[in-house]
């Protein structure tokens, strides 16, 4: 079965997917951070109606976040811009779609989420709520949840990396998202057959 995991620099999520034998591919403006073998650079769109099974997305939350609401009032041209992109990707030609981001206007200008998580509840002890949206797709449950509740991801000090440390898929989740979503569209299959 054929995975694209669009807006996707860190492979993390993509090689939760081939650890199970999912022929999966990241792709993204920015070089990967793993085996380039398995990676697309440049933009996800063209690539949307490509056969795929399932589309894994994490598009920039960079106009979408609430956390920068304060700016939002100079930013009504980009926030137009990264809605409609958020648009054709949940209505790309792909059966099964989850679209990851933290909280955010797509709530309250496209739909609300069909689930949050925490770090905390896929073994890392931290505090950053990401929504999901799903289309045709089981909520995740939980794995392992943990104590601790640091906020370390909204903590980070000021840097150049900042936005792409931010932005990483914790493993527990990338894990999870691989196990569980992968498992459902095998059934599927196999019932199919």
């Amino acid at each position: 079965m054929r995975i694209l995991v669009a807006c996707e620099y860190s492979a993390i999520v993509r090689d939760a997917f081939r650890a199970r034998g999912f022929d999966a591919w990241s792709c993204d403006l920015l070089p990967t951070e793993g085996d380039p073998r398995w990676h697309i650079q440049g933009d996800c769109l063209p690539l949307l109606g490509e056969g795929w099974d399932m589309l894994v997305c994490f598009p920039p939350c960079t106009h979408l976040a609430v956390s920068g609401a304060r700016w939002f009032k100079d930013k009504q041209a980009e926030q137009a811009e990264a809605l409609d992109f958020v648009r054709t990707l949940l209505g790309a030609p792909i059966p099964h779609i989850a679209l990851e981001n933290p909280v955010s206007i797509i709530s309250s200008r496209i739909r609300k989420p069909d689930q949050t998580i925490q770090p905390w509840q896929f073994g890392h002890g931290e505090v950053k709520r990401t929504c999901l949206w799903l289309n045709n797709l089981p909520r995740l449950k939980p794995t392992d949840i943990v104590e601790g509740r640091e906020a370390r991801v909204h903590k980070m000090p000021p840097g150049p990396n900042r936005w792409k440390e931010r932005s990483r898929t914790f493993q527990g989740i990338a894990d999870a998202m691989a196990a569980q979503w992968g498992d459902y569209l095998l059934s599927l299959n196999k019932r199919a057959a």
